[in-house]
């Protein structure tokens, strides 16, 4: 028996947020691991203590910014704005690539600090540091591709208040790597 169109939409529409819940949940439980074996081995010395690059302050900021935006597109969705929901998107999408040139400026900062991820000048403290942060930004190069899709649908005017599914999975996807980013970089600030 073949399912209807409508019938796939209405499942698709009691679907997708679950499934981004259960998807989310999965990242977090990858980065307690993470931040719990960093604390345990933190605990056992030979700690190299390094001042966090200036480029995660500002990566910060520019999340921050992109959340901001995104809340801008989906509220515009809900009332119908063609224009907000296309800018806010749009601008999210550019402040996400912003973010990955901050995070690539900030690798560039720690090497030449000496801080390396392997090798025989590199410590455990530097290679947590890298793996954490580059593990939340092959995330962010998931949520820009989403962001991508969701910007182009956006010009095609395919989200409104009655509409708006696609849009709101991108938006939680990418509030979540915001809200994470922020736990990570406090986490790395403070526990050094």
């Amino acid at each position: 028996m073949a399912i209807s169109e409508e019938e796939q939409a209405e499942i698709k529409q009691k679907t997708a947020k679950p499934l981004m819940w259960v998807a989310m949940v999965s990242m977090i439980m990858a980065f307690a691991g993470l931040t719990s074996a960093y604390i345990v081995r933190h605990a056992e010395g030979h700690w190299l203590v390094f001042d966090m690059p200036s480029w995660f302050f500002i990566s910060t900021a520019v999340i921050i910014a992109s959340s901001i935006t995104m809340f801008w597109a989906t509220r515009s969705a809900k009332k119908d704005l063609q224009s907000g929901i296309t800018a806010g998107v749009g601008i999210t999408l550019g402040l996400g690539v912003v973010f990955v040139f901050c995070q690539f400026q900030a690798y560039k900062e720690l090497v030449s600090h000496g801080i390396f991820m392997t090798g025989s000048n590199s410590n455990v403290s530097g290679s947590f540091l890298y793996i954490i942060s580059g593990l939340h930004l092959a995330h962010i190069t998931g949520g820009i591709l989403a962001l991508l899709v969701t910007f182009i649908n956006a010009l095609r005017g395919m989200y409104s208040s009655q509409k708006m599914l696609g849009l709101e999975i991108c938006s939680m996807f990418w509030h979540f790597l915001d809200v994470l980013w922020i736990y990570l970089f406090m986490f790395l600030y403070l526990i050094r």
